[in-house]
């Protein structure tokens, strides 16, 4: 005891020990650093220059999710741009107001996923466990998904998907965790038999590539339709398109990019060594297939009346779920809100305690979302994006359509999607109601702002919420998921998507 006293003393706690934590101490220097140089750049550089350094400085927190989580750095960010009067807080809360839909949908429906686990274990553990092939599993897995995204909502689907995916992790890291020992934090493997570090690995690829192929699928599916994503509703509602009509107009554009996203998923898992490049093409290790084979006949093993019929009630909750959804009977969020109090109330989980379980994972990710509204209304208000839009609208005719869909497709990537597709309808709409804009033109830029704001913008997790929900989820750092390797590992999907959209936007007219 007198020697860590000793030791207390003679290495006293500073304030930069305790500054962001665990955090490495270089990280935590460059956020300081940034802080405090952006005070003369505003001064000397102004207030336009200064807000790209602090836009892209923000891109920097959110590559370095997997040293600290963004909301502190990013926030603290937030906060200085507050100060610089770079915005306001009324702006703020306006963008706050703007993306109230994604905010409810991320603290409600990733609850209520919550308490459908086990039902969505079950079904999925019989999926994984009888389709042995990685090519068939992996192309399953886009097709399914693109098509729930394109009727249901494109973060519920994902955050289905990464719920599966950690139970899948949590029940192998339980079976081959040391006696005695518990996990630490996310990054160390020290809790683990040296035995299974390699079948770990390879599972953990397996899990990425898995992710990542769901990922994509929601941004080729959820383009496709009006409630797919929520840009395309800001655009349905300026155009005045339908569910149909939208579906209709944009297929020539959505349908052979959903195609090549196919195509792409197949060649990354049939062409071994280019799929491995990428990141994909890990088979699910045998080991890993026995365990979870084995967990699932306990399960059945120890299945009592009580366990069929938490089931049976999960089935229809998820149905209900499913139909209101299809069907948007409400906000995406109410509805989660909506589940989340049939299956407690059938469930009899009354324990607040309890419940606050399953508001851990997307908590923290809408606060971070009110941390991004606040860079949008700085984007906003200093007009950033305001010379590329003006300059893009300038251009005549094929080429006006096509520089539509890359400036979108390329701010969406930096910024906000629904505030990129916001500001564009608010440039074009009024030219057709002036007469400046003919309507085939018009809904020309219109499809190209869909697909700019929706396909493009996959090429970064901070250009798709879904992308953004799934780097901040509690299994990315499990599985090694961070900023550079989804890049990396969404470039292939990005590449071949973005193409075949500017193809068809290029000889649209």
């Amino acid at each position: 005891m007198s020697t860590a006293i000793a030791s207390d003393t003679h290495n006293p706690a500073t304030l930069l020990d305790t500054f962001l934590g665990p955090t490495p101490m270089w990280y935590k220097k460059a956020v300081i650093a940034a802080l405090v140089l952006n005070i003369p750049a505003f001064f000397i550089l102004g207030p336009l220059v200064t807000s790209w350094i602090i836009l892209f400085e923000f891109i920097f927190t959110l590559a370095m999710a997997l040293k600290c989580f963004p909301l502190q750095p990013g926030g603290l960010l937030a906060i200085q741009v507050l100060a610089l009067g770079l915005t306001d807080t009324y702006h703020v809360y306006e963008e706050v107001l703007h993306g109230l839909p994604v905010i409810l949908l991320v603290v409600f429906m990733v609850a209520a996923v919550h308490f459908l686990r086990e039902m969505l274990f079950k079904f999925i553990n019989k999926v994984l466990l009888g389709i042995r092939s990685r090519v068939i599993m992996n192309f399953a897995t886009v097709v399914v998904v693109s098509v729930l995204s394109a009727f249901l909502d494109a973060l519920t689907i994902l955050a289905i998907l990464i719920a599966l995916t950690t139970t899948f992790y949590l029940v192998y890291e339980r079976v081959i965790t040391k006696v005695g020992h518990e996990p630490g934090l996310p990054s160390d493997d020290s809790h683990i038999e040296e035995s299974h570090l390699e079948d770990l690995e390879a599972f953990r690829g397996y899990l990425r590539g898995l992710l990542m192929h769901g990922a994509v699928a929601t941004a080729i599916g959820g383009v496709s339709t009006l409630v797919g994503e929520p840009e395309n509703i800001v655009i349905g509602s300026h155009t005045g398109w339908d569910f149909v009509t939208f579906f209709l107009i944009n297929a020539p554009a959505t349908m052979p990019t959903l195609v090549s996203g196919f195509i792409m998923c197949l060649l990354l898992e049939k062409i071994r060594p280019f799929g491995k490049f990428f990141g994909y093409g890990n088979e699910l290790p045998e080991d890993v297939r026995t365990v979870l084979a084995d967990e699932d006949a306990r399960i059945q093993e120890s299945e009592t009346d009580r366990d069929r019929l938490v089931i049976k009630i999960q089935v229809v909750v998820f149905l209900i779920m499913v139909i209101a959804l299809s069907l948007h009977l409400a906000e995406v969020g109410l509805i989660g809100l909506g589940i989340i109090i049939l299956a407690s109330s059938m469930l009899g989980e009354t324990d607040e305690h309890s419940i606050g379980k399953a508001f851990v994972e997307g908590l923290p990710f809408a606060s971070l979302l009110v941390v991004f509204f606040a860079i949008v209304a700085m984007i906003n208000d200093q007009q950033m994006f305001t010379p590329v839009m003006e300059w893009v609208l300038s251009l005549d005719g094929r080429m006006q359509v096509f520089m539509v869909f890359v400036t979108n497709g390329a701010l969406s990537a930096i910024s906000d999607n629904v505030f990129v597709a916001t500001i564009y309808m608010d440039q074009i709409s009024p030219l057709l109601e002036a007469g400046v804009l003919s309507r085939e033109l018009y809904e020309a830029q219109s499809v190209a702002v869909v697909m700019g704001t929706g396909i493009p913008s996959m090429s970064t997790p901070n250009g798709q919420a879904a992308f953004l929900f799934l780097l901040m989820s509690g299994i990315a750092p499990k599985i090694r998921l961070g900023y550079v390797t989804m890049v990396f590992m969404a470039l292939p999907y990005f590449i071949i998507t973005s193409i075949t959209a500017g193809i068809v936007m290029y000889n649209w007219l």
